[in-house]
């Protein structure tokens, strides 16, 4: 059974980024399960830090984009949205170059809160970055 109550179609997820900061990072929903959420970031000009790692702002961003998403398709669009709340991040490994690959997966979906976690790793699977999201849920009339 499927959390989600907006249809998972990939690329029409992408395409919504158009414009925004993911879209400038290069961010693109690449896989979706029942239960998560996955996108993809590629490690290059966009999202290094001077000393050619990754960026620890640019995998909070990959975190907290991938984590909104997923917030947001588990809500009735015409009822609530999903706004940030508080994200944290803990950095594991410095990644250089290639993509990364954020997953959000719930760990509690409540009525006026959700907290999700979210792994990003590197090409080779190792854990990159570890994120925990929590995110407010609105009614549409406040947003």
């Amino acid at each position: 059974m499927t959390i989600w109550k907006t249809n998972p179609d990939l690329a029409s997820l992408s395409a919504l980024q158009i414009g925004t900061m993911a879209g400038h990072l290069g961010i693109e929903i690449t896989g979706v399960t029942h239960d998560s959420l996955t996108a993809r970031m590629p490690v290059d000009h966009r999202t290094l830090q001077p000393h050619g790692r990754l960026h620890g702002g640019a995998s909070v961003a990959l975190a907290e984009t991938v984590g909104s998403i997923a917030a947001n398709m588990v809500l009735d669009s015409k009822e609530h949205i999903g706004v940030g709340l508080e994200i944290n991040a803990n950095h594991v490994r410095p990644v250089k170059e290639g993509f990364v690959f954020a997953t959000a997966i719930p760990e509690a979906l409540n009525r006026t809160t959700q907290i999700w976690s979210i792994r990003i790793v590197d090409d080779a699977e190792r854990l990159v970055c570890i994120s925990r999201f929590t995110v407010a849920i609105i009614p549409t009339t406040r947003a």
